[in-house]
Parts: structure tokens; C-alpha cells; sequence
């Protein structure tokens, strides 16, 4: 958790996140994902943690509805260069990163990764460079409840 730095975001469903607000930053481990893809190959390796992610998703959304101590929390936020594929059927949105700098850190912080962590990634970063634009996820408490959440769910 930590609180949200950059502009006032309005999601889709009408909420706005703003300066201030709490949110959760989800993180890849990205010695397991590099793992994977020289074990698996990076095809299996990007399934895996596409379903790896949603059963992380599942569990968060868990502790959202159970955890007191996450009641404040206004949204569950990310960067990631995997923004058109990995997301998809999750309920994140994507919103431009807050500032030119923090895009052009980010951007080559994310493509050097990207670079060590895929098998072909210096042929992909060369090869896509227009793709490989960072973009933030966003997906508000509200969102994650109706969508991953037990509540109004019937037994």
C-alpha cells in the first residue's frame, strides 16, 4: 500500500483517484517470470503468469473484502510494459503514466528489464519499440469487488 502521487484519475466507473488516496501497487517478481521463461519458454512462461496474475487478483480482492486494515485503500494500480495481453478479462484500465519523466524513466527502466528477461528481448524491444510504451493500471476497489469479489455472489 502507499498513497497515490500523479494526477486526479477518473476510472470508468465515474470514481475519481486522486492525490493522496491509498492504493495498492501490484508487483511482478520478476526472478520468477525470468524463470520460467528459460525453463517453459516465454509463450508458456507468458500464460502462466497471466494465470498466476488472476489467482493474485482473486486473492486481493479476498483480502480487500476480509482485512480492516485495507479499508482505506481506494484502487489497485501497476506499470508494466504487458499492458496489451497479460491484462485482458482482469478489469484494470490503462491511463498514460503522470509525467514526461517519470514515462521516459520508466520506459527504459521497463525495456531494459524486458531486455534481460525474455529470451528474444533484445529482438523484441528493437523490433516493437513503438509498443513498449509503459502504461499505468488502474482498477478501483469498487471495480475489483464486482468483478473478482464474493459479495452478492449466491451460495
Amino acid at each position: 500500500m502507499k498513497k497515490y502521487h500523479g494526477t486526479n484519475i477518473q476510472c470508468s466507473n465515474g470514481e475519481w483517484i486522486r492525490s493522496g488516496d491509498w492504493v495498492g501497487e501490484i508487483h511482478l517478481d520478476n526472478k520468477q517470470v525470468l524463470e520460467m521463461s528459460r525453463s517453459i519458454g516465454s509463450d508458456r512462461a507468458a500464460i502462466r503468469t497471466a494465470r498466476m496474475l488472476r489467482t493474485a487478483i482473486q486473492q486481493i480482492s479476498d483480502a480487500m473484502e476480509n482485512r480492516p486494515e485495507l479499508a482505506n485503500v481506494s484502487a489497485l494500480t501497476g506499470i508494466t510494459l504487458l499492458h496489451r495481453g497479460i491484462i485482458r478479462g482482469l478489469g484494470f484500465e490503462l491511463h498514460p503514466l503522470p509525467s514526461k519523466l517519470f514515462t521516459f524513466i520508466s520506459t527504459y527502466y521497463l525495456r531494459c528489464l524486458l531486455r534481460m528477461l525474455h529470451p528474444e528481448g533484445k529482438q523484441r524491444v528493437s523490433q516493437n519499440t513503438e509498443k513498449l510504451v509503459p502504461m499505468m493500471l488502474m482498477m478501483t476497489k469498487q471495480s475489483l469487488l464486482e468483478k473478482h469479489g464474493k459479495v452478492g455472489v449466491p451460495c
